[in-house]
């Protein structure tokens, strides 16, 4: 049985020991002169049961699963010659990885070599007799669980409290996963990036001018050391992240501010919808538009009048990355101004302010915090994109802020530095993961200065 088909049945006898036990705590409510003879709700001690019987059995799936490999693999060292254990860890790697494809392929038949075909085999038996054994073992605990609760339902048996705690540490241990993910990532980047300062100086990495990650194999090759100054790459994603937050945030806000305030239901009905289209269309869709209209327009229209532009332009990328993100803003920023009280708006007009006057003076800086963190969102997804700029302002780190030129960002790098197979022990490829601690404080910042904003300013209007 696969372990999906035998999750699957382990959640349908836990929801028959649910059934089985919400059953009987109405029969001992009956038995006592009704329901408020018990501690908690039928429903609990239902619960109570299916739990019992769930959990233990997921838990035993879950530890299986995750030993299986290591025990398997240390009992296939058995079946390993020993002309291959000679040859290092690395040929026993690749032995293994051998008969596990051999093993899944289904074509042992046609193997001519003796030791793989009688370890695939053995591979096989012993799969088969661990879900065998798993399967057993996770359903006799389940009914067992199951079993115990059953018994357990009395009219005293707080059935109520014992579920909301299994709720309540489920709660937590999600929060505490997201957490954990967090810290995990961050030290991971830090370890990495540790590692490359050691062969980089850190100085020449954020104050350095050229970027050319490209190094030799031997140090007699051109070439044989790159250079790391990431002012280019960070100064290419400010410049590319303005031009899309110069676009997106007015026509967002505006936009916001029309539905919100002054379009009709049936307008507002028809105009959001197909405004937050935008967010669902791919980015490399954006990047064709981009390089095929956008580009080549702005270059007409600069050559027109007598400026160089690039065939690959910040401009170009900027401003199709902020419609991009106009949806991240106009949504936010509209449900935001009508969350704001009707309170408000009455108390205004009833003082002689105008519409508009009430919308600028009133509405606007009560949903200032919220604009703020649509505002962020959209900030945030402008510095993160990467195929926009891969196909409309290139790969060229270009030390300028002139948006007729051609640029790169910091994320289209790290992209270009990790794509193929790479080795993590040069600079070039542990340059990716400084550029994403830079990346990262960076965020941290924007983050700091808009908590503070919205903090501000919602003591002024909480």
């Amino acid at each position: 049985m696969s372990t999906t088909s035998l999750l699957l049945l382990a959640l349908c006898l836990a929801f028959v020991s649910f059934i089985f036990g919400r059953q009987k705590a109405y029969a001992v409510a009956r038995a006592h002169g009704g329901t408020r003879a018990l501690h908690s709700l039928p429903g609990h001690y239902g619960l109570m049961v299916g739990l019992w019987c769930a959990l233990p059995a997921l838990a035993i799936i879950i530890g299986w699963k995750i030993f299986e490999g290591p025990i398997v693999s240390s009992l296939l060292d058995s079946s390993i010659p020993q002309a291959i254990h000679d040859k290092g860890d690395k040929a026993v790697e690749l032995y293994k990885n051998e008969i596990n494809n051999l093993a899944a392929s289904g074509k042992i038949s046609e193997e001519s070599d003796a030791a793989k075909v009688g370890a695939a085999n053995r591979l096989n038996s012993v799969r088969s007799y661990s879900a065998i054994a798993l399967m057993i073992f996770s359903l006799a605990v389940a009914v067992i669980g199951a079993a115990l609760a059953y018994r357990k339902i009395k009219t005293d048996t707080q059935a109520r409290p014992i579920v909301e705690g299994i709720v309540r540490f489920f709660l937590v241990a999600s929060a505490s996963i997201a957490i954990l993910t967090t810290v995990g990532i961050l030290f991971s980047v830090l370890f990495e990036s540790a590692r490359f300062f050691q062969q980089v100086s850190i100085v020449e990495f954020v104050t350095g001018t050229k970027w050319s990650p490209q190094t030799a194999i031997r140090a007699d090759q051109a070439g044989s050391s790159g250079s790391f100054g990431a002012i280019p790459l960070f100064l290419g994603t400010l410049l590319i992240s303005l031009i899309a937050m110069l676009v997106a945030v007015p026509f967002g806000l505006m936009s916001a501010i029309y539905l919100a305030e002054y379009a009709s239901p049936r307008t507002r009905a028809i105009v959001k919808p197909l405004l937050e289209i935008l967010a669902g269309i791919p980015t490399v869709v954006y990047g064709f538009f981009a390089a095929l209209t956008v580009a080549p327009l702005i270059r007409k229209l600069g050559e027109s009048i007598g400026l160089s532009v690039s065939s690959e332009s910040a401009l170009a990328a900027g401003m199709v990355m902020g419609i991009m993100i106009i949806p991240f803003v106009s949504s936010l920023s509209d449900d935001v101004i009508t969350a704001v009280p009707q309170a408000m708006r009455d108390g205004s007009s009833g003082l002689g302010a105008t519409k508009s006057e009430t919308v600028r003076k009133v509405v606007f800086p009560a949903a200032l915090p919220g604009i703020v963190g649509g505002v962020l969102l959209a900030a945030s997804r402008a510095i993160g994109e990467t195929m926009i700029v891969v196909m409309a302002a290139g790969l060229a780190a270009n030390l300028t802020i002139n948006p007729l030129e051609a640029v790169t960002t910091v994320t289209v790098q790290i992209v270009t530095l990790l794509t193929g197979d790479q080795e993590f022990d040069s600079a070039k490829t542990l340059a990716a993961f400084a550029l994403g601690l830079m990346l990262f404080i960076t965020t941290l910042i924007l983050n700091v200065i808009a908590l503070h904003v919205v903090r501000k300013y919602r003591e002024q209007y909480d």
